[in-house]
């Protein structure tokens, strides 16, 4: 009787841990695990379906399995590091379950790879922003005038702002970016946030990620924008647009939002506006700069 139990209770165990898969998303980083003798695989195709395969065979005995992105560059020095061997599968498995803690991960819920795949490249550059967007607000420091920690300040503020735009923003669902130019790149962040009965539904990574950039277009009084466009049922989409300037968000007009829309960004041209689609002047969010006069 015991025995049995035990057995049971192995089998539920086993079923009840969170299984990751490391994935492969690209044929380069596939070419590059090729160099390991203990990785069988010859062919990405092959691979990804046999990764599916798996992935569907775990889901159909109701174990749950998280896909991860393994990155090989990231594999080899994690090896180094730990003094172990990267030719090993034991190797992989412990860097995998580093992954699960650590890294870009999305659950698999029997979705087709061929979704799944952009997902998991999309969450993972949101992860390289964020931390990006993080090192560079914690680099600025204490404000040489009040002493104030000016990224910290800057995050309050952009999460007051963001706020304030959901606050006023017509009910439905709403997709908002914001984009920061600046040396050496321009961060580009993306948040959806669905109204459903007067409640804001938010991805808290998202969102975390989202303030981080707009707080670093701010304090660095770097150029950029946020722009947001709602949607309802029975209603024409709605485009409403900001401007990064001198520590706050300026509204753009309804034509400046029509200019910036209907203008291909690399050549210039005119592009036909969409149809079914209202370009707005935002509501004013008020509360202008929180300390007028002082500048960090």
């Amino acid at each position: 009787m015991a025995h049995t139990d035990h057995h049971t209770m192995r089998r539920v165990l086993r079923r009840e841990i969170a299984g990751t898969i490391g994935l492969l998303t690209d044929e380069h980083d596939f070419r590059a695990m090729r160099r390991y003798r203990s990785f069988t695989f010859d062919d990405h195709a092959t691979y990804l379906q046999q990764v599916e395969a798996l992935l569907r065979t775990r889901a159909s005995q109701g174990t749950h399995t998280t896909v991860a992105l393994f990155d090989p560059e990231e594999y080899a020095e994690y090896c180094t590091e730990a003094g172990i061997d990267p030719d090993l599968p034991s190797s992989r498995a412990r860097f995998t379950a580093e992954l699960a803690a650590t890294g870009p991960t999305i659950p698999y819920d029997g979705q087709p790879l061929a979704d799944l795949l952009p997902a998991l490249v999309d969450e993972a550059v949101r992860r390289a922003t964020w931390e990006y967007a993080t090192t560079l607000l914690s680099r600025l420091g204490a404000c040489p005038t009040c002493g104030e920690d000016i990224g910290r300040a800057a995050f309050v503020r952009a999460s007051d702002l963001l706020v304030r735009i959901l606050d006023t923003a017509p009910p439905g669902n709403r997709h908002l970016v914001c984009s920061v130019s600046g040396p050496p790149e321009t961060l580009i962040s993306v948040l959806h946030a669905d109204d459903s009965d007067g409640i804001t539904e938010l991805d808290e990574a998202e969102t975390l990620e989202f303030t981080t950039v707009l707080a670093l277009g701010l304090a660095t009084d770097s150029p950029g924008g946020l722009v947001m466009r709602t949607s309802a049922p029975g209603t024409p989409d709605r485009i409403y647009g900001w401007r990064l300037r001198a520590r706050c968000l300026d509204p753009l007009t309804a034509g400046e939002v029509f200019d910036a829309y209907c203008t291909d960004v690399e050549s210039g041209d005119l592009i036909s506006p969409e149809s079914n689609v209202d370009y707005c002047e935002p509501p004013d969010l008020g509360g202008g700069d929180p300390t007028p006069g002082h500048h960090h």
